[in-house]
């Protein structure tokens, strides 16, 4: 008997919902970064969208990525009364390197970030590689995280038999940390260079041919806001610096410091049938083990047009009880 209610839901879209006349740009949110200065003198990046005055929720950026991801997140939350507090994760973008850390350091500044802004609960929204440490906050943390929203989230790779459900990059990249991790850090700074540019307009049809994406996913990213949404928080993440992406990918093949089934915080699972990077099989398992869980596996939704096409039902939502 599975633990998990699961609803099959059939969404539809003509169009994406990122677009808009009162869309802020990424380039005009980027310049409301805050900085909180912790006890050693590293300092963690955040950024907020969305209703200053609304439900707070921490937003948990995916891989490779960072804190302006959460720009798909600002018109909805505006419209639902909603609060987006978005971080850069240690090493990432403006945040400071953390040697050594483990995926259970991550709650410490999510409560350090919700002290410094006089918020004692809070529910989480977590995309894709996102998903690892919104699970890991509402396990130590279960008095203030109130629900937690996992969009194509990722599973705990280590526990994995067989990757036939990952995506053939993460298959790849896997195996490679698992028999020669020294090639494959040297593989990613010979990446930074050239994942850290910024594609002329006139090469993005280029581009979405070239990453094989499911249709839905090209079609969700052909609009523009979208586009940066995704892309520019890429950037920023590889622009800082390959040691910070590097250390954010290691925590993923490790062993997550907790069991799923210790999650007891209602959650709000959502993944896309046509996603490639993590198969709805893999999200079906992970779903059925969560103690608190409703899933919604949506039809014709891939691991982009997910987030983009359904964000104010995944807000809407999380904010409903």
């Amino acid at each position: 008997m599975a633990s998990c209610s699961q609803y099959i839901l059939d969404y539809r879209f003509e169009g994406c919902n990122t677009s808009g006349k009162n869309r802020h740009s990424v380039a005009e949110d980027m310049s409301h970064e805050n900085l909180i200065e912790l006890e050693d003198g590293a300092v963690v990046a955040f950024e907020e969208y969305g209703d200053a005055n609304g439900v707070p929720v921490m937003f948990c950026h995916g891989w490779p990525s960072s804190r302006t991801m959460a720009q798909l997140t600002d018109e909805p939350a505006r419209e639902l009364g909603i609060r987006i507090i978005s971080a850069d994760r240690p090493g990432i973008s403006a945040s400071s390197l953390q040697p050594d850390r483990k995926l259970t350091d991550w709650p410490r500044l999510v409560e350090r970030i919700a002290d410094h802004l006089g918020i004692h609960d809070f529910r989480m929204l977590a995309i894709s590689g996102g998903a690892p440490y919104a699970y890991a906050t509402a396990t130590a943390m279960p008095q203030r995280v109130r629900a937690i929203a996992i969009v194509g989230g990722a599973p705990p790779l280590a526990e994995i038999s067989d990757s036939n459900g990952l995506l053939p990059l993460y298959r790849w990249m896997l195996a490679l940390y698992r028999t020669q991790p020294r090639l494959l850090r040297r593989l990613f700074y010979l990446a930074r260079p050239v994942l850290s540019l910024r594609p002329p307009l006139r090469f993005r049809p280029l581009l979405l041919k070239m990453l094989l994406l499911r249709p839905c996913d090209a079609e969700s990213l052909r609009d523009a806001a979208a586009f940066e949404a995704i892309f520019e928080s890429q950037r920023r993440a590889w622009r800082a610096s390959a040691e910070g992406v590097v250390a954010d990918a290691q925590i993923y093949a490790q062993p997550w410091g907790f069991a799923i089934e210790d999650v007891r915080v209602p959650v709000r699972l959502w993944h896309g049938k046509e996603d490639r990077a993590f198969s709805v099989h893999l999200a079906e398992e992970l779903a059925n083990r969560l103690p608190n869980c409703h899933a919604r596996f949506v039809d014709d939704a891939g691991h982009y047009s997910l987030p983009i096409r359904h964000m104010r039902d995944i807000l809407k939502d999380l904010i409903s009880f």
